[in-house]
């Protein structure tokens, strides 16, 4: 196991503190989980941010269907045109994912993207850039680093 829950809950508040601080000029913090992980992820991070902060803080899902191959992006949200969004996922691999859910919300006009990951592998492929991280992993590309649910509980494990 790499990471059990309680970790992750302590990097979770870590990254919360750090979000809030991101966004101390803003009047709302928006939140988008990629589901399902990072959605989980984002979810703990936002009750964090409600203990630190009274700013109104909104949280959406955005899905990736991997199993497509110009992965189709379900997002049915209305988010204010030049805003700040907030991209949270779990575990960063070759960076495919997370650059797309950035180029989904810049090409929507987003003016601000600030991407969230709770353990970053080392491994990118795409030409993303992690602006806060929880964990660094190295591992050898042919390892899978997964989140996983049970019980209301996460754990971060190396399958």
């Amino acid at each position: 196991m790499i990471l059990d829950n309680n970790k992750i809950l302590r990097i979770c508040n870590r990254l919360s503190c750090q979000i809030i601080e991101e966004s101390d000029q803003l009047n709302q913090i928006i939140l988008i989980g990629i589901k399902e992980k990072g959605f989980e992820i984002a979810e703990i991070i936002k009750k964090q941010i409600t203990l630190f902060s009274k700013k109104d803080i909104k949280l959406y899902p955005i899905k990736i269907q991997k199993d497509i191959d110009n992965k189709k992006i379900l997002f049915d949200y209305k988010i204010p045109k030049n805003c700040t969004v907030f991209i949270i996922d779990d575990v960063l691999n070759t960076g495919k994912t997370l650059f797309k859910s950035v180029n989904y919300f810049f090409n929507i006009g987003c003016e601000s993207i600030k991407t969230i990951v709770l353990i970053d592998r080392d491994h990118k492929k795409y030409p993303v850039n992690v602006d806060i991280k929880g964990f660094s992993l190295s591992t050898n590309f042919e390892d899978t680093v997964k989140v996983i649910s049970r019980d209301k509980k996460l754990k971060a494990v190396l399958v």
